[in-house]
């Protein structure tokens, strides 16, 4: 399929001159993908029979879509001298390198790795019969019921790359998706496949500054008794605009735990919609985020579905606000008719450090079998006085009293971390954060 053919994005005019719509000129011109076309092609269909998300609608009350929606991105200053982050750099781990929404083989490690197969979607969908054709937007599809998802149906459509990952044991060392930009108004769409055969595992590891602004999609299919482990810390120091999506099918006791961190943005949203598909499947999703100033706005939305027998999910999510930064939680347990022994855990909690700041929390549980266990939770607070009066009695200087409590609040979502040293390594480098920014948190 040659690069220059495009999908049709105009809408007919009443005089039968094609002209462009709004969402025409948001999308721009659409290249075909091969295997993926038929897909992409869907993916329009739907998005342009549902239209983009306005203020009013249900999910997008308390985050403005305006900064997706608009058909340009501002502009914004690289750093050059800013380099990797250093979260996993001390990783074993193969590296996949994405410049401005594009597979960079140069920068990318060897993508030979026991267990497992790797392709840039690039490459993938211009393969005759290559198993992308049936799996691209399929989950994606089916997540946009019965809760809309317009932003992920335009990545089905618009993504320009992505990697496309089959596992068929257990991958011999972590597999991390690197984004670095060069263009100050990168606007980025990326699209990543992960296929889990039965028994299958895989640490998936995410991080970056993605552009000025992005559109991550993550389909994950998980076969019986397949494990993924995902972290993403995607960079957020500098203003950005980001939306992720993940969207999961689980097998038979298999396992997806997935963890997110952010520090700062200017505008971020995450969704994540898991479908515990099969009996006794697990699926937890958590996520740390720290934010300073009236710019930051994050928005974690989670919708877990519970289909099987004996599922367990959890949802962990905590959020450090001040100087006006906005948190926003919207979380949902669905639990379908015959699914019963589901046990199904939500809490979201955010410490606000001054009175500027707020927090938007909407936790929802619909239940449609009688022998569940389900709950939810959401508290918003300050710091504990007594506790921080306690650490300075005992010598602890003000700043890093307040560093040691916050930490102990984001404690219980880094927990949701299996691996042990991943773990410690993030909760080093936030304490790292927290001690050079002692302004952010005292």
């Amino acid at each position: 399929m040659p690069d220059s053919a495009v999908l049709d994005i105009m809408t007919p005019s009443v005089g039968g001159q094609g002209a462009p719509d709004p969402l025409s000129m948001r999308l721009g011109t659409l290249p075909q993908g091969g295997a993926t076309t038929a897909a992409r092609a869907d993916a329009l269909a739907r998005l342009r029979a549902m239209g983009l998300p306005r203020p009013r609608d249900e999910y997008w009350r308390y985050t403005d879509p305006a900064p997706f929606t608009d058909a340009t991105v501002a502009a914004q200053a690289v750093d050059p001298a800013a380099g990797d982050p250093p979260l996993f750099s001390d990783v074993d781990r193969l590296r996949i390198v994405f410049l401005d929404g594009r597979f960079d083989a140069a920068a990318s490690d060897d993508l030979t790795l026991s267990g497992i197969s790797i392709l840039p979607l690039s490459q993938a969908q211009a393969e005759a019969g290559h198993w992308i054709a049936g799996a691209y937007g399929r989950l994606e599809a089916a997540g946009q019921s019965p809760v809309p998802r317009p932003f992920a149906a335009l990545n089905t459509a618009a993504a320009t790359d992505g990697v496309v990952i089959h596992v068929t044991g257990r991958a011999a060392k972590p597999v991390q998706i690197l984004y670095r930009r060069a263009d100050a108004a990168a606007d980025v769409v990326c699209h990543h496949v992960l296929r889990l055969d039965p028994g299958a595992e895989l640490t998936l590891l995410e991080s970056g500054l993605v552009g000025a602004r992005g559109n991550l999609v993550i389909e994950a299919d998980l076969a019986t008794g397949a494990r993924l482990h995902h972290i993403a810390a995607l960079r957020a120091g500098h203003p950005r605009v980001s939306l992720t999506h993940l969207f999961a099918r689980l097998g038979e006791g298999a396992l997806l735990k997935s963890f997110s961190l952010s520090v700062d943005g200017a505008h971020m949203r995450s969704e994540a919609v898991i479908d515990m598909a099969a009996d006794d499947a697990v699926a937890h999703v958590a996520g740390a985020m720290l934010g300073d100033g009236r710019q930051v706005h994050h928005d974690d939305t989670v919708f877990i579905t519970h289909a099987g027998l004996r599922g367990e999910s959890r949802q962990v999510f905590k959020k450090v606000l001040k100087n006006g930064a906005t948190g926003v939680f919207q979380g949902k347990i669905l639990v379908r008719p015959g699914a019963q022994k589901t046990d199904g855990y939500q809490i979201s909690q955010a410490l606000l450090l001054d009175e500027a700041s707020q927090f938007l929390a909407k936790p929802e549980l619909e239940i449609y079998a009688d022998d569940v266990k389900c709950s939810h939770g959401s508290t918003t607070g300050a710091i504990d006085e007594t506790a921080l009066f306690y650490l300075r009695s005992r010598g602890v200087p003000r700043e890093r009293a307040v560093v040691l409590l916050v930490l102990s609040f984001l404690a219980d979502a880094l927990a949701e971390i299996d691996d042990e040293g991943l773990r410690e390594r993030i909760a080093e480098r936030l304490e790292d954060w927290l001690n050079t920014r002692p302004a952010a948190v005292g």
